[in-house]
């Protein structure tokens, strides 16, 4: 009888914390960054749509697993967006009634993470082929990683566009052109070109630094 795995093993620290770096689904794969055009103007929405993907992905991934041995294989791909649009309702449900100014302001987008390749992807290469505790781990970690990098490009663009973080004032008033002062907003930063060249920086950065990276 095999022993039970623990939780916090050294296989799923690693499935866990691989898609921040040497897995990353945005630097590494160039996945799903659509997304990035239109919600990262701001941080909050950035950070709630990062965290709906890491809150889908790993569920639906989890739900996958479990009924791996039971899908025939001629409709996976309907049972999977099956479950995943049923998570991204609830989701998109919940955003409604606790924070509905930021759901208002990702809109259809949220919609839209039935479509995303991530989710599909670790289902495909993950989910269906491993346990559901393993593959649980797999979603959140690559929904994580690529919250990460939708709240870095989001950081510099409400920073650098608005002079703001979460709303709040960073660049104070004084310093500004109108106040007799020296500073102005980057109007680029707030249009969706901005966002690529940030993720164009990010994905040149990561990779300058992992130079053995080997894209998978």
């Amino acid at each position: 009888m095999s022993q039970k795995e623990p939780l916090f093993s050294e296989k799923n620290i690693k499935l866990f914390t691989d898609p921040f770096n040497h897995s990353n689904p945005v630097t590494v794969l160039v996945l799903g960054i659509c997304s990035a055009l239109a919600v990262t103007v701001k941080l909050q929405p950035a950070i709630v749509m990062g965290l709906s993907v890491t809150i889908v992905t790993g569920f639906a991934s989890c739900i996958i697993s479990m009924l791996r041995n039971t899908i025939p294989n001629r409709i996976r791909i309907i049972v999977q967006l099956v479950v995943v649009a049923s998570l991204v309702i609830l989701v998109d449900q919940i955003l409604k009634a606790y924070v509905y100014d930021v759901s208002k302001q990702l809109s259809v987008f949220v919609g839209l993470i039935i479509t995303n390749c991530i989710i599909m992807g670790r289902i495909e290469a993950f989910a269906l082929g491993n346990k559901p505790l393993p593959s649980l781990i797999d979603g959140l970690g690559n929904g994580a990683a690529y919250g990460m990098i939708l709240v870095i490009v989001a950081f510099f663009r409400e920073l650098l566009g608005s002079g703001t973080l979460l709303g709040f004032r960073i660049v104070p008033e004084s310093f500004y052109v109108k106040a007799g002062g020296f500073y102005e907003n980057n109007g680029m930063m707030v249009l969706p070109p901005a966002a690529l060249i940030l993720l164009g920086i990010i994905i040149w950065v990561h990779r300058s630094i992992n130079k053995k990276l080997v894209e998978k």
